[in-house]
């Protein structure tokens, strides 16, 4: 899939009246409220706390928020990749990324596409472009990872938090928790160079710099929101 077919549904596109599929494909109508927020970045980056603020700034504007993760706890495939993840269970890349796709489908039926049609905001800490990074990081085909994917809804905007490897892997030992299969640095410095040419095949990437402070970050954050909006 080439990059003009990636990109062909423009900014204003986006602001009308339809939700599209990755690959331009419309979806469903959208609602005067709705809108579709990705977080992204490598293990550590901060995404998850940054989701949290999001959301609740966005409550304290009046909006209703739908605040969401992947993989997911609501489904057996999602479960199943927080054991790998874990490393309690083993399967190669490619297979990985299939279940990702799988929860991610049920995850769009089942809480995504029913928050937005309800004229929800829908905030996700992970998704598709983590698919992308992580996958192509480990051998995966950008292609395949690309077509197992492009029936997805495209997000309005996606927050990229740029945070070094090495950052990365100091805030994942402080938080004592049990390292999963992603957390090396060695790992991480692959993924970030994915997510770098991943920012030149879409367009709907705004990078943040997520190595300032948690108040700052989510300040730079709502900051492009509001330029959005």
């Amino acid at each position: 899939m080439k990059k003009k077919l990636l990109q062909k549904v423009t900014l204003e596109d986006k602001q009308k009246k339809w939700f599209f599929s990755l690959d331009g494909k419309p979806l469903f109508q959208r609602r005067e409220k709705s809108l579709f927020l990705v977080l992204e970045g490598l293990d550590g980056s901060g995404q998850t706390t940054q989701s949290n603020l999001l959301k609740e700034y966005l409550e304290k504007k009046g909006r209703r928020v739908l605040l969401t993760k992947e993989p997911t706890l609501i489904t057996k495939t999602g479960r199943e990749i927080r054991r790998i993840l874990e490393k309690e269970k083993i399967v190669n890349a490619a297979k990985l990324q299939a279940l990702f796709a799988e929860d991610r489908k049920e995850h769009l039926k089942k809480e995504i596409i029913p928050a937005l049609k309800s004229n929800k905001v829908v905030i996700s800490d992970r998704y598709f472009l983590s698919s992308l990074a992580y996958g192509t990081a480990s051998g995966v085909d950008l292609e395949y990872l690309i077509l197992l994917n492009k029936e997805f809804l495209q997000p309005d905007l996606t927050f990229l938090l740029k945070v070094s490897p090495r950052i990365c892997i100091e805030r994942i030992k402080k938080r004592g928790e049990k390292e999963t299969l992603f957390e090396e640095e060695d790992r991480l410095k692959k993924i970030w160079q994915q997510y770098k040419v991943l920012t030149k095949k879409f367009n709907d990437i705004i990078i943040i710099n997520g190595e300032k402070s948690i108040k700052e970050v989510a300040k730079d954050i709502k900051k492009v929101l509001n330029q959005y909006l």
